[in-house]
């Protein structure tokens, strides 16, 4: 076979996916694996341009046509350290990302011909390497007498610690939550990412030499000052868990639910299937506010606690939902009921939710950012009776009462604003500190908070090699 020609030949096949009656009972991730054979077959039909517009799609710029390459040649271990040059938690992304928004939307064969199957392919190269024994190589690392605190062990700080102790420094991370992971362990549910992963990750990171300090919040357990005191240099990297409201009457009764507690008090079931403190839909009629990822984690955790019948109701059409179509696609497979161009005007109910009031929209010119605007259409009241409601409306940042004592400015939503004038990536007003993920960016994709930290740790390094040079 002409191997410029093999995508010709070879479709697009991606893993095995477990049938919606099966899915549907348990909270396994839904994807399968490839088989080494299939894995290098599928990596064979990338054509590899000359100018990869995977690779510059991919906030991470993963070197995708080179360890597909690799993949095809059965190079297992050598992909597995191309793979992590550039990302930190591979096989979190290769599981997680929009592919389709993202590398394989931007693939050359996505044009009619099916894209390479990048995330997929991803997600094997880390999972197959660690079955097989590999460990990143840290034998040539030299130590250097630097600690850098971390506070919050979500994606930017697992990059940062990550790229910190393959140069030396000593990465030690805090977390008020009992385990690693922020919204990878306490968020996302078990279907897209199985909690084991991240356990492994952390177990990795571990063996190269970072620590964890899990279930001390900053502020309370330790002032921020004496942090400060400890160590060479403070990453913060704490996420956004302040949740958006629409504004709209009864958001505040009885069974109106906003969809991270929601989804936390699910996991942690999970984790303790003794806790009765959980938000429970089983028999229940659901209405679900929202269309990104956060609001198709809702729809199917409740398809999976039983719920009678599940709504998701968005303001603009399909085509303008700013989650990945692919869990658009999963939900309506779970039986989900999408209700296009539908802006809720007001919760109905006395003591509890009873129904959900809404007005019909129309989409009309863009904004700033290019997508179209939903107008409401008068006279086009509609009202939907329902048990609960869930709210996804999207996250800012809670910035804690210590940031303004220690020069970390602010926007006026609460974003921690980077100094543009410092030479330092990711440096904060207050030359120490430095900070990078969805507390700088606001709610953001998990791929560019890793991003943002991996460069954080990199401005970090040349802060401290600086000032040791200085000494």
């Amino acid at each position: 076979m002409d191997k410029n020609l093999q995508f010709l030949e070879i479709k697009r096949m991606d893993p095995k996916v477990t049938p919606v009656s099966k899915r549907v009972k348990n909270y396994r991730e839904i994807y399968g694996h490839y088989s080494t054979n299939d894995a290098s077959k599928q990596s064979g039909r990338c054509i590899e341009c000359g100018n990869p517009y995977c690779e510059w799609k991919c906030p991470v710029h993963n070197y995708i046509p080179q360890w597909l390459k690799l993949i095809e040649e059965n190079r297992l271990f050598e992909a597995a350290e191309l793979s992590h040059q550039t990302n930190s938690l591979p096989e979190i992304c290769g599981r997680i990302c929009p592919q389709d928004r993202l590398c394989e939307g931007a693939c050359t064969l996505n044009d009619g011909l099916g894209a390479v199957t990048i995330g997929s392919v991803e997600k094997y190269i880390t999972d197959e390497a660690f079955k097989k024994g590999w460990k990143p190589d840290m034998s040539h690392v030299k130590p250097t007498p630097f600690k850098v605190g971390i506070v919050g062990s979500g994606p930017a700080g697992l990059a940062c610690a990550d790229v910190l102790v393959r140069n030396g420094i000593k990465p030690i991370v805090y977390d008020k939550y009992e385990e690693v992971g922020g919204l990878l362990t306490f968020g996302i549910p078990p279907f897209k990412l199985e909690k084991e992963v991240v356990l492994q990750r952390k177990k990795i990171l571990q063996e190269m030499g970072v620590e964890f300090r899990l279930n001390v919040e900053i502020g309370r357990d330790i002032s921020f000052n004496k942090l400060q005191s400890k160590y060479d240099a403070i990453f913060l990297g704490m996420g956004t868990y302040t949740y958006m409201k629409g504004g709209f009457d009864g958001e505040d009764l009885n069974e109106v639910y906003d969809a991270l507690p929601y989804l936390n008090s699910n996991v942690r079931r999970l984790f303790d299937p003794t806790n009765t403190d959980f938000i429970d839909m089983k028999d229940k009629t659901i209405l679900v506010l929202g269309g990104g990822d956060t609001a198709m984690d809702a729809n199917r955790t409740a398809i999976r606690q039983g719920a009678k019948k599940v709504y998701c109701a968005y303001r603009r059409n399909e085509e303008n939902m700013p989650g990945s179509k692919r869990e658009v696609r999963n939900s309506k497979e779970e039986k989900v009921e999408f209700l296009w161009n539908m802006q809720p005007i007001k919760i109905l109910g006395k003591d509890k939710v009873t129904a959900v009031k809404f007005l019909k929209t129309r989409l009309k010119k863009t904004d700033v950012r290019g997508r179209e605007i939903p107008v409401i259409i008068p006279n086009t009241e509609k009202t939907i009776k329902v048990d609960n409601v869930i709210i996804a409306f999207g996250f800012r940042p809670n910035p804690s009462p210590w940031f303004e004592k220690n020069k970390i400015k602010l926007d006026e939503i609460g974003r921690v604003i980077i100094n543009k004038d410092s030479k330092y990536q990711h440096q904060t007003h207050n030359s120490k500190i430095f900070s990078g993920g969805d507390m700088v960016r606001g709610s953001d994709l998990v791929v560019t908070a890793v991003f943002e930290g991996r460069n954080a740790a990199n401005g970090i390094i040349n802060y401290l090699r600086d000032k040791k040079n200085k000494k």
